[in-house]
């Protein structure tokens, strides 16, 4: 955009305005290759011996026993039980400790305790071709439960901790043509929770168990893990042969609602919570297959998205999920990558100088709407103190050979006036220069990019300026000001500046560049400290969720209207 030149009487006379757009309420749709979501709980590290399950009632009556194929489609192979607390476990000898795992109780290897649970079985000599003819064989012998292996049925007795007591007992009960079962580091062990019951055995080779919970008449059926609620079914896999990868299969939709409490406060304005919902399912989407390596597609932690079930949902935040159902933000027809945070600081930032390569809709902006929540906006304003000792320590501790740092400045502003590169000089005359998001919190610990050195609270130092074209760059040194209606001129501030072009379109006034420099003047020491004010809280890339609370609440703004305020150029549908 080129900018219209203004006559010269005053410094610089540029037209401020924010936007209001009448917003459609959706625009191209956009078709996901899949209506269900493989979300991690546990996996690596953090992988089981155990893991619990428990129906809610009125919400689901036993479950069914099978896999999940290519389509993430729940395949029955036609095993169940009716009870409503079954526990999955690694086919070794394990036994209950109770209190433990989320409080619950787990079963873990070993066989100290009053419930122990071996992992040799006496195995019957025959097959079955389906698991009700092998649960009727099972169902004449004391302790006997079926096995599927193979694509066939098994009848197994017992549970022995040795494989000794397994063939003694093979010997006692007269069982001609009986052999020891020892499982395999695919085998899945499924019990009645808190006792040595087995119900039910699992090993499809490579292929893990799924457990589907069993809805009661036509309700959907609630599921209990970890002490949370949780919709959808469930996979178990040994994906080391040991400790088990637990994954829910959910729809989309029941994932949403199992996010946007825990990314948004439940109480605030529901526009504000359907724009949420929106970049949450477009994220989801857009980052698919995020953690294919470990067995799934997103993890349910904030490195994703923070996913806890229907603990904390209400009647507003489905609603939120309800009525934008299907929709999601797209770039050309493209899924978009919608970052969000929590708040800006007054702007939001281009990806580019953040993070990674630059994005087309991912542009920062000035953000006016931060102002009617600055004062109430959790760690809204932050600030970093550190004295030429402490901030010389810092860097060393990261691997920095420098003398005692004497002086930090910034060095370059991006175009929204968020801090692109600060310069570090130690004792002896050497820099040390640090560039981006990780780079600043490396050095120098900030909350964001949004902030300024030495200088009072508030409101960070400006982005560079420039009229008609990248070359013709503002002096900052005047003041600027704005003709209104009556022909009045009237001064503005310098940070949040808009024009209009010839064809009626509306820019905040930025520069031609990802970043721009700035001299960096003094040395950032003030009696004796280096003191760093900022605002905002978050990485800056995307939605403010606290903008979007403002714009819902205080602006009468529409969930798509906040969203194409944040994402340039983009279509919701």
């Amino acid at each position: 955009m080129r900018v219209k030149r203004w006559a010269r009487i005053i410094p610089a006379v540029i037209a401020v305005c924010i936007v209001s757009l009448t917003a459609p309420v959706s625009d191209a749709a956009y078709s996901p290759p899949y209506q269900t979501l493989r979300i991690g709980f546990n996996y690596g590290s953090s992988a089981l011996p155990s893991a619990n399950l428990q129906n809610v009632n009125g919400l689901g009556q036993g479950y069914d026993f099978g896999y999940y194929n290519s389509s993430r489609s729940f395949v029955s192979i036609g095993a169940w039980t009716g009870e409503s607390r079954i526990s999955m476990m690694m086919d070794r000898n394990m036994s209950w400790n109770a209190g433990v795992g989320g409080g619950a109780g787990e079963y873990r290897e070993g066989t100290s305790g009053d419930v122990v649970i071996g992992c040799y079985h006496v195995q019957l000599s025959s097959s079955y071709n389906t698991f009700d003819a092998a649960k009727a064989e099972a169902a004449r012998h004391s302790n006997a439960f079926v096995r599927y292996e193979s694509d066939r049925f098994l009848v197994l007795i017992g549970r022995y901790t040795s494989r000794n007591a397994a063939n003694s007992a093979i010997s006692s009960l007269g069982l001609s043509g009986a052999t020891v079962n020892a499982g395999t580091g695919n085998t899945i062990t499924v019990a009645k929770t808190g006792t040595n019951t087995i119900l039910f055995e699992f090993d499809k080779g490579s292929t893990p168990l799924g457990v589907r919970p069993r809805p009661i008449r036509n309700e959907k059926p609630v599921t209990v893990f970890k002490e949370r609620q949780y919709f959808g079914g469930f996979q178990y896999d040994r994906r080391s042969g040991a400790l088990i990868t637990v994954v829910n299969f959910v729809d989309t939709e029941s994932y949403v609602k199992g996010i946007l409490p825990y990314e948004m406060s439940n109480s605030w304005p529901l526009e504000a919570l359907k724009a949420q919902a929106c970049c949450a399912r477009t994220y989801a989407l857009s980052m698919l297959n995020r953690h294919n390596s470990d067995g799934f597609d997103l993890c349910n932690t904030a490195h994703c998205q923070v996913y806890r079930g229907r603990g904390s949902s209400n009647s507003r935040t489905d609603q939120a999920v309800d009525e934008t159902a299907g929709k999601y933000i797209t770039y050309n027809g493209s899924l978009c990558q919608t970052y969000y945070a929590a708040s800006n600081g007054g702007a939001s930032e281009s990806i580019e100088n953040v993070w990674t390569a630059a994005l087309p809709y991912l542009k920062g902006v000035i953000d006016p709407y931060e102002a009617d929540i600055a004062s109430t906006a959790s760690k809204y304003y932050w600030s970093v103190k550190y004295t030429p000792a402490q901030i010389t320590e810092r860097l060393r501790n990261r691997g920095y050979n420098c003398a005692t740092i004497v002086s930090i400045v910034v060095t370059q502003y991006t175009p929204t006036g968020n801090v692109h590169t600060v310069t570090m000089t130690d004792a002896n005359g050497k820099k040390w220069t640090f560039s981006k998001r990780a780079a600043l919190i490396t050095a120098l610990g900030v909350i964001t990019q949004r902030f300024n050195i030495g200088g009072a609270s508030g409101t960070p130092a400006p982005a560079s300026l420039y009229a008609n074209d990248p070359a013709e760059q503002l002096d900052q040194s005047s003041q600027y000001y704005a003709v209104d209606s009556s022909d009045t001129a009237q001064t503005v501030p310098r940070d949040s500046m808009y024009a209009i072009d010839d064809a009626g379109d509306v820019s905040a006034v930025t520069g031609g560049s990802s970043a721009s420099s700035s001299s960096g003047s003094g040395t950032g020491l003030v009696d004796g400290v280096f003191t760093i004010n900022g605002t905002g809280n978050g990485h800056l890339v995307g939605l403010s969720q606290w903008g979007a609370y403002s714009m819902a609440r205080y602006h009468n703004k529409n969930y798509v209207e906040i969203i194409k305020f944040y994402y340039t150029g983009v279509d919701v549908g």
